[in-house]
């Protein structure tokens, strides 16, 4: 870890800096792969199943029987867990379904909007070192409550060629409509152009390695739109002294695990809870069955001691921080100055983990400082918005001399016209 104390503003771009990818020739790899899923399809997935999971899969369909027999290997205490974990998701992402709303922007002239779902929507599930079931409720539920009629979900199979049993009954009680054995970069081209089995998709959802990002990123000259620009996940602690040291550890290390290339801030204004923090940390990392990822991670993280909490919340939305905790006593007082973060998590008992599985709110976020101009994913991302309009007769009195000066003078005179026409033939009936 990279301890810093005090250091003067004109230093801290330094210590905000994510660290770099090596992108070299991955571009390079992507073009490959997606042309050869474009051409051969399912043999292609098949082949790159064994190349680069080292398993033969003979089909990529998750049949019905697999969906089926899940329930017996899924104990019931996570059944329970999994079904509190949905009750909220769908909670909280249900309130945010708002009503149409006409208005009258000039007598006769009325304009709404109403959302429509996004038809075909692809869920991409990491299957690796950790399945990550819970994302396929932060994608699926939002998804279903939007009304997409088809939701595809692509996931690596294991080394016995099997679908993670948790990933498998959590997409199936949450309305996925087709699932299939497939990873990687190879899984996004599928779902980009559609093969035998898997459908083509509108949008592609869910995190993944730098090779997943990066097709994501490289489906989109295909017409496939994306959720959001990813990186690494990330989290930035600030802490006074109303701060649980063991806490706080406990919430870095809880971001350090996703892999040796996440990264975490620890911002502090007490040079006491700091130097417990870090005691703390490495107590807390010797612990961990992932202790080599967060280990890692680590090596890249920031420990930074400030003046103030001001200065924090500076040095925070410059970093924009994909998680931030405010491990404050007075937090409500910082509320309106945070400007830059995915997700915030307020006091000492708001732990990240929470909104990683079960408070309710959506855990698939906008890293790399991202959060600067993007939201996490809602259940907006699953909507289109189309703009309706009905002018009356007298709405297009009221409004056509409008238009048609401003059409004049962009020298567009069939729109003009377009006005003209209607109100002239309305004076001449008069």
């Amino acid at each position: 870890m990279k301890i810093s104390k005090y250091p003067q503003k004109e230093t801290w771009s330094e210590l905000v800096k994510r660290p770099v990818l090596q992108r070299e020739k991955l571009t390079e790899l992507i073009a490959d792969i997606f042309n050869e899923v474009e051409k051969n399809g399912d043999q292609a997935l098949i082949d790159f199943n064994k190349k680069f999971d080292k398993v033969e899969v003979k089909n990529i369909n998750v049949s019905e029987e697999e969906i089926e027999n899940v329930e017996n290997l899924i104990s019931t205490e996570l059944k329970q867990a999994i079904q509190q974990a949905k009750d909220n998701i769908t909670k909280f992402h249900a309130s945010q379904i708002v009503e149409i709303e006409k208005v009258e922007t000039t007598k006769g002239v009325i304009c709404w909007r109403e959302n429509r779902a996004i038809e075909k929507v692809g869920i991409y599930i990491p299957g690796g070192t950790a399945p990550l079931f819970s994302t396929v409720l932060m994608l699926a539920i939002p998804a279903q409550l939007a009304g997409c009629k088809e939701i595809i979900l692509c996931t690596p199979p294991d080394k016995n060629g099997n679908i993670n049993p948790a990933i498998l009954y959590t997409a199936k009680l949450c309305g996925v409509t087709k699932i299939f054995k497939t990873g990687g970069a190879q899984a996004i081209a599928a779902m980009t152009f559609g093969t035998q089995s898997i459908p083509n998709v509108y949008k592609i959802f869910g995190p993944g390695n730098q090779f997943v990002v990066a097709a994501k990123e490289y489906a989109q000259s295909f017409g496939v739109s994306i959720d959001m620009p990813a990186g690494p996940s990330e989290v930035l602690v600030i802490a006074d002294e109303k701060a649980v040291p063991a806490f706080c550890a406990a919430d870095l290390l809880s971001q350090a695990e996703h892999g040796s290339d996440s990264q975490v801030i620890f911002l502090s204004t007490e040079e006491k809870i700091f130097n417990q923090t870090i005691e703390e940390t490495e107590k807390q990392l010797k612990e961990l069955p992932r202790n080599e990822f967060a280990g890692e991670a680590l090596k890249n993280s920031h420990f930074v001691l400030l003046k103030n909490l001001d200065e924090a919340l500076e040095f925070s939305n410059l970093y924009t921080p994909e998680h931030l905790i405010l491990a404050l006593k007075d937090y409500e007082k910082y509320i309106l100055k945070i400007q830059n973060a995915g997700s915030v998590f307020l006091g000492n008992y708001s732990c990240e983990s929470a909104g990683d599985y079960a408070s309710g709110t959506n855990h698939t976020l906008p890293t790399n400082g991202f959060a600067k101009n993007y939201s996490g994913v809602s259940l907006d991302s699953f909507v289109k918005k189309i703009t309706f309009q009905h002018l009356s007769k007298e709405g297009l009195q009221n409004l056509g001399k409008t238009i048609e000066i401003m059409a004049e003078a962009e020298g567009l005179f069939a729109h003009k016209n377009a006005v003209s026409i209607r109100l002239n033939q309305e004076n001449e009936r008069v």
